[in-house]
């Protein structure tokens, strides 16, 4: 791994989004502190808490960092702090981020992301938006340049799409941002990012704040639209995407490798029997979209992985060889593949 992006200027940059008050109290933690924060969480009427692999710090009111709370020594925040800092992460301009708001959070500069703790408010059996705002959790978005070159060194070898797997906090998105920049420069591959909720490439205005290499971008997109946008308009070598899992998504996810176009995408499993447990984990295998599956460590050891296995070995491993060559003729069968394309006009 050949180093880490700045870890204390993204602190300050995620923490910068959450208003003057806070953030003068934020900004003089120390260096060390800085660079091992995953998260910053604000509730109402309670301690700032700061969350690292190792655990949870508490903010005092003079800017230190402490294991334990110190009664009458904590910033507490108040329901004014949550008003403003809401307000700032929404650049002043609420009404603009409401297509956000309404899916719980709001993305920052830099990648960063706000998860909004609030009372949903309905509108014909859908969540149409949220008020009385609670809490705020800040995910910062981190850059570990080279921690996907175990991951390349497959990629090239097989030439084949990627599913990567992993608990809340071990990376995910992290390596999917190194895979994207190498894939398109050192690899020289077209490389589609569809960056549903901002955080790969981290775009402010068009412009990306992470380092994402020769990368097209589909900002905003929804997988399922930003993979027909992609395939149709932009010729990709590779799609890469987060969070995948609805069965609409592992459809057009098939039909883009029908169409040519490998996928490295990922999800939140953290072992191989969570995997296949979830129908939509089973589902995006059987696709034959991801010749590899791709597991990662917990979150103390962010974007390094764990194990690479064939997706096919998986499924045998769950259901038997009748499983298995049920598999083979699904996915290896180019014919198959040849027809569905045909009768699916999408692409």
């Amino acid at each position: 791994m050949t180093g880490s992006g700045n870890l204390e200027g993204r602190f300050n940059t995620a923490a910068s989004a959450l208003g003057k008050r806070l953030y003068e109290r934020l900004a003089p933690i120390s260096g060390d502190v800085k660079r091992t924060v995953c998260e910053i969480r604000l509730r109402v009427n309670r301690p700032v808490m700061l969350y690292t692999a190792e655990g949870q710090l508490f903010l005092t009111s003079d800017s230190r960092a402490v294991k334990d709370m110190i009664p009458g020594k904590m910033l507490v925040t108040s329901q004014k702090d949550i008003f403003e800092c809401f307000n700032s992460l929404c650049c002043y301009s609420v009404y603009s981020r409401q297509n956000e708001i309404k899916q719980g959070f709001i993305t920052l500069k830099g990648g960063h992301r706000a998860g909004l703790c609030a009372t949903a408010v309905y509108k014909n059996g859908e969540v149409y938006s949220l008020r009385d705002i609670s809490g705020i959790n800040v995910r910062i978005a981190r850059e570990i340049f080279g921690c996907a070159d175990r991951l390349m060194e497959y990629i090239n070898r097989y030439d084949c799409g990627m599913l990567i797997c992993g608990p809340p906090l071990c990376g995910k998105t992290t390596l999917l941002r190194d895979t994207a920049r190498q894939l398109s420069t050192s690899g020289g591959k077209k490389t589609v990012i569809i960056d549903e909720r901002g955080e790969i490439a981290g775009s402010y205005c068009g412009i990306q704040g992470n380092d994402i290499g020769l990368c097209d971008v589909l900002n905003g997109f929804s997988k399922t639209d930003g993979i027909m946008q992609a395939v149709r308009c932009l010729s990709p070598d590779y799609i890469i995407c987060d969070e995948v899992g609805s069965s609409r998504e592992a459809e057009l996810l098939e039909q883009s490798l029908n169409a040519g176009v490998k996928v490295i995408a990922s999800i939140h499993a953290s072992n191989r029997e969570e995997l296949l447990k979830k129908p939509q984990g089973a589902a995006l295998i059987r696709s034959g979209a991801f010749g590899r599956v791709v597991f990662l460590h917990d979150r103390k050891a962010p974007g390094e992985i764990k194990e690479i296995v064939k997706g096919e070995e998986l499924l045998y491993a769950q259901g038997g060889r009748n499983n298995y060559d049920n598999y083979r003729r699904h996915v290896v069968g180019s014919n198959d593949f040849s027809k569905n394309n045909k009768q699916n006009n999408i692409f």
